[in-house]
C-alpha cells in the first residue's frame, strides 16, 4: 500500500508540468490566487484519475451506465486509490461556450469581420470582391480607347461535363459563338466534349471597340452576363500595337472567385458563428472535434483471433456474425483462430470499413435450420456501428457505443469550428479565429495597433470601442493569460466570476 500519492508532469488546464508528492490519510488544503489552478489540480486531475481507474476497474455492463471519462493531461500517478468529490462549479458546461462568447467579445468580432474583413479564395487564396456594374466599366475603360474587346459569360470554369445543354441554351438565347478550354468555336457546329475531363466554356455575349459612347450597351452586355452566371463577367482585351497579346480580366459582381468559380456570397455575422448552420463547418457542426468510433477500443488486442474475441463489440458466438466472419476468412484467405496481428493491414481495413467486393455468405437460422444464402458486400465494423448507433432509440445502446468513441480535432477545419469560407476572411492577414486563439493581452496589442483605412475607421470605430474596453476590463481584472477560446468548461470559480462581470 502506497503512503503516498505522487504526480508527475501534471498540464491539466493551468498547471505548468507540475511534480508532487501528497501524504496520503491526511487533510490537506491547496491554496492559491484565482485561475492558479487549485480545481485543476484536485478535481481535473486527482479525482479525475482516481475516478477513471475506479470506472474502468467495473464490468462492461456497469461501465454501460456510466459517463465516460478522459485521462487528465498527466505523465505519471502513483498511489491514487478511487475518489469521490464534491465540487463548487458555476462555469459553464456548454460545450461551444468559450471566453469569446461568454463576454460577447466574439459577437463584435463577427460584425468587424463581416464589416471590414478581406475575403479570400479558399482554394486558391487570391483576394476577392464585389464590383457593381459601374465599378466593372470603370475597370475596364482605363484601357486605351480603341482597344477591342470581348465581352463573355463565363458559364463553366475547370468543370467536368459534356454540357450539351449549355450550349443549346446559349443557341435558343440567340448566341452565336463560344469559347471551349481557349478555342473559339461556332454554336452551329457540333460540339463534343469527353465528360471525364474538366472544360472551361466562355459564352460570347458582345465584341465591342472602346468608346465613349458605347457605355450603355458594354453595361447592357455585362448584366447579360451576370445574369447568366449568377455575377461573373469576362473580359477579352484583344492585342494592340502596344499589348503583343491577348490577355483577359474576370470581374465578379458578388464575393465570387473568378478563377475557381467558388462563391462566398454576402459577408454577415453569422457567417462567422460556429453556432449557426451558416457559418459552422460542416464537418463537426462548429464543435470543432469529431467523435468517431476509434479501430483501437473495437479491436483493443491485435494478438487475439475472431473466436477469442478480437471484436470487442461483437460477440463471437452470435450466428449472422459468426457467418460474415466465416465467409469473409474465406474470401481472404484465414480462418476465425488467426490472430489479427497476423492479417494484412488491407484485410483488417476491410474488417472495419467494409469493402466493395461481393462476399458469399450462408446462413443457418436457429429455429427453423433453414440456410440463407445472400451475396453482398460486407459493411465493416464500425460502418455497422455507425448505422446502429444513429438509428437506435435506446439510450442504454448509445451509452455502451460511446466507449467504443474517441473525440479528435476535426479534419476539416482542424479545430477552428468555421467553414472554410469565413475562415478565409482576414483582417491584417487574420482570420477571426487566430485571434480568438490569442491571450487577452495579446488579442488587446493586436486591436489597440490596429491600422484602418479612413473608411474602415469610420465603418469599425463603434465596434472596436467595444472590443477594445471588454479586453481592457478583462486585462485589469487580473485574466490576461486566458485565450478567447478557452472553453468555459474549464475555467475556475473565480475566473467565471469575473468573466461574467465583463459582460
Amino acid at each position: 500500500m502506497h503512503s503516498k500519492l505522487i504526480i508527475k508532469g501534471a498540464r491539466e488546464h493551468n498547471l505548468k508540468n507540475l511534480d508532487l508528492e501528497l501524504t496520503k490519510d491526511q487533510l490537506i488544503v491547496i491554496s492559491g490566487l484565482s485561475g492558479s489552478g487549485k480545481s485543476s489540480l484536485a478535481f481535473d486531475t486527482i479525482f479525475a484519475e482516481g475516478q477513471r481507474r475506479y470506472v474502468e476497474s467495473l464490468s462492461s455492463y456497469a461501465r454501460m451506465f456510466l459517463d465516460k471519462l478522459d485521462k487528465p493531461d498527466v505523465d505519471y500517478m502513483e498511489g491514487l486509490s478511487p475518489a469521490i468529490a464534491i465540487e463548487q462549479k458555476s462555469s459553464h458546461r456548454n460545450p461551444r461556450s468559450t471566453v469569446g462568447t461568454v463576454t460577447e467579445i466574439y459577437d463584435y468580432f463577427r460584425l468587424l469581420w463581416s464589416r471590414i474583413g478581406v475575403a479570400h479564395c479558399h482554394v486558391c487564396h487570391r483576394e476577392i470582391s464585389e464590383m457593381s456594374v459601374d465599378q466593372i466599366i470603370d475597370t475596364i475603360f482605363k484601357a486605351s480607347e480603341g482597344t477591342r474587346i470581348i465581352v463573355s459569360a463565363p458559364v463553366a470554369i475547370q468543370k467536368k461535363g459534356e454540357f450539351k445543354k449549355v450550349f443549346e441554351d446559349a443557341k435558343s438565347a440567340g448566341f452565336q459563338r463560344v469559347k471551349v478550354d481557349g478555342q473559339m468555336m461556332g454554336l452551329d457546329e457540333p460540339i463534343k466534349l469527353d465528360k471525364q475531363y474538366k472544360h472551361s466554356i466562355d459564352v460570347v455575349v458582345d465584341r465591342l471597340i472602346l468608346s465613349s459612347d458605347i457605355r450603355t450597351r458594354l453595361a447592357s452586355s455585362i448584366e447579360t452576363c451576370i445574369e447568366m452566371t449568377q455575377g461573373l463577367v469576362k473580359i477579352t482585351f484583344l492585342s494592340t500595337e502596344e499589348t503583343v497579346h491577348d490577355h483577359e480580366e474576370i470581374f465578379s459582381e458578388k464575393n465570387s472567385c473568378p478563377h475557381c468559380g467558388i462563391t462566398l456570397g454576402e459577408m454577415e455575422p453569422r457567417l462567422f458563428s460556429f453556432n449557426n448552420p451558416y457559418g459552422a463547418c460542416p464537418e463537426c457542426n462548429g464543435l470543432g472535434i469529431k467523435t468517431e468510433f476509434d479501430p483501437d477500443l473495437i479491436i483493443p488486442d491485435l494478438s487475439k483471433s475472431f473466436n477469442q474475441g478480437a471484436i470487442a463489440t461483437m460477440n463471437p458466438e452470435a450466428q449472422w456474425s459468426r457467418s460474415q466472419f466465416k465467409a469473409l476468412a474465406k474470401h481472404y484467405n484465414f480462418d476465425l483462430d488467426t490472430p489479427f496481428s497476423e492479417l494484412d493491414e488491407s484485410v483488417l481495413k476491410s474488417i472495419l470499413y467494409g469493402t466493395d467486393e461481393k462476399i458469399f455468405v450462408e446462413y443457418v437460422r436457429e429455429k427453423s435450420s433453414q440456410t440463407y444464402r445472400v451475396e453482398k458486400p460486407f459493411p465493416g465494423v464500425i460502418v455497422d456501428l455507425q448505422r446502429r448507433y444513429y438509428e437506435t432509440n435506446s439510450m442504454q445502446i448509445k451509452m455502451w457505443m460511446n466507449g467504443f468513441q474517441t473525440s479528435k480535432v476535426c479534419p476539416a477545419c482542424h479545430g477552428d469550428r468555421l467553414r472554410q469560407e469565413a475562415l478565409a476572411v482576414t483582417i491584417q492577414d487574420k482570420n477571426i479565429m487566430e485571434i480568438t486563439r490569442l491571450s487577452v493581452k495579446q488579442a488587446y496589442s493586436f486591436f489597440h495597433d490596429l491600422i484602418l483605412t479612413e473608411q474602415q475607421q469610420l465603418i469599425a470605430h463603434q465596434v472596436l470601442k467595444e472590443i477594445r474596453s471588454r479586453l481592457t476590463f478583462l486585462r485589469d481584472v487580473g485574466l490576461n493569460y486566458l485565450t478567447l477560446d478557452r472553453s468555459s468548461a474549464t475555467l475556475s470559480g473565480g475566473e467565471a466570476q469575473r468573466i461574467r462581470l465583463a459582460t
